[in-house]
């Protein structure tokens, strides 16, 4: 099936969880910790060679001033002049486009985000055909990234964590319903608007939930953020609903202790930690912290994807109601990550090793080869 066909499917499928009770679009609306955000987290000058203030792409969108950057895009302000209307244009950097990967990423992000349509996702418009040059149209959201809401509270009060978890769970759960997992679920692609809306953004590793592992896939890069990845992406194993809804303990662990799981000088070697154990009780970080509360991170964080929540549904039911939680006392037979050496993540060290088993392998065909003369 190619990838095209596989979006038309998605589009055309609607999972049940469309078809639940209305929910609180507003669901941060009475949380402390979520109030009182400023316009804009920094203030961003254009640079040489990006769109100025005044700007007409494409006789429609008035540029009027850039509002944020990453490795991959620049995201300017922009007016609609034929709608009307705030909206985000993410414009790909000259070095994303010349990189086939990178900017293979950057068209899926597209395809995928006109694909859902939900008030707790990040909303896409169609991409016109005749764009002068590639980039991507999304609403404007007014507010601040729950990294910076977690800078600014560190750590949040357990019934904030629990609510901004259980709208995250909300936005993950359409989006599974229309066959996509996130993959990349991390403080910094979620936005607190200053309505009291969550929006989930960043679909640019996101992939339908039954696509397949490939032949090639332990040799094939890892993408992601090492510190929120799950184990079965460390791993470069099959990713599933239940990768989400490790990464969704993740960040509830950082929100409820004010610290991440995985703690080592190397990200990837943070990363490979979870592969071989668990991270340390979340009450001995902080005491007031509920029995029930750490069940729930640490049933969602279990390194085997079978012990974890099967799904978003579930661990949103117990984010919902923890008192009803049954505590098994998980917190009391976790295991000590062992150290594991990760090629991937120290290249130095990996070409060393690489380079020096190739010496070996050399010498011992010399010798070989001298002795049969």
């Amino acid at each position: 099936m190619t990838e095209s066909s596989a979006f038309d499917r998605a589009l055309d499928r609607v999972g049940t969880s469309d078809r639940q009770r209305p929910r609180d679009m507003r669901p941060l609306a009475r949380m402390a910790s979520c109030a009182d955000l400023p316009e804009r987290e920094t203030v961003v000058q254009a640079a040489a060679g990006e769109m100025q203030p005044g700007f007409l792409l494409d006789g429609r969108f008035l540029v009027r001033e850039v509002v944020g950057r990453s490795g991959m895009a620049t995201i300017y302000l922009a007016t609609d002049q034929d709608l009307g209307g705030d909206v985000a244009v993410k414009v790909p950097l000259m070095k994303i486009e010349s990189d086939p990967v990178s900017f293979g990423r950057f068209e899926r992000e597209g395809r995928i985000g006109v694909a859902l349509s939900d008030p707790l996702l990040l909303g896409f418009k169609a991409p016109d055909p005749r764009r002068s040059r590639p980039y991507i149209v999304t609403e404007f959201l007014d507010g601040c990234t729950l990294a910076w809401v977690m800078r600014r509270t560190r750590p949040l009060a357990e019934d904030d964590a629990l609510g901004i978890a259980s709208a995250l769970c909300d936005a993950l759960r359409h989006m599974h319903g229309r066959g996509f997992i996130h993959r990349d679920l991390k403080p910094d692609n979620v936005m607190v608007c200053r309505d009291g809306r969550l929006c989930l953004m960043d679909f640019g590793l996101a992939a339908e939930i039954d696509e397949g592992r490939g032949f090639l896939a332990g040799l094939a890069p890892l993408f992601g953020t090492p510190e929120y990845m799950a184990p079965e992406q460390v791993a470069n194993k099959r990713n599933d609903e239940r990768t989400d809804v490790y990464c969704v303990g993740v960040i509830l662990y950082e929100m409820l202790t004010g610290q991440l799981p995985f703690v080592a000088e190397d990200p990837w070697e943070a990363a490979h930690m979870r592969v071989s154990g668990d991270p340390v009780s979340l009450r001995s970080i902080n005491p007031a912290i509920s029995e029930e509360t750490e069940e729930i991170v640490l049933h969602a964080m279990r390194r085997d994807p079978s012990e974890r929540f099967p799904s978003v549904a579930a661990l949103k039911a117990e984010l919902d109601e923890p008192h009803r939680v049954h505590v098994t006392g998980l917190s009391q037979r976790l295991r000590a990550p062992r150290f594991r050496l990760s090629l991937q993540g120290t290249p130095i060290l990996s070409g060393i090793i690489i380079g020096v088993g190739a010496l070996a392998l050399m010498v011992g065909i010399f010798v070989l080869l001298i002795r049969h003369k």
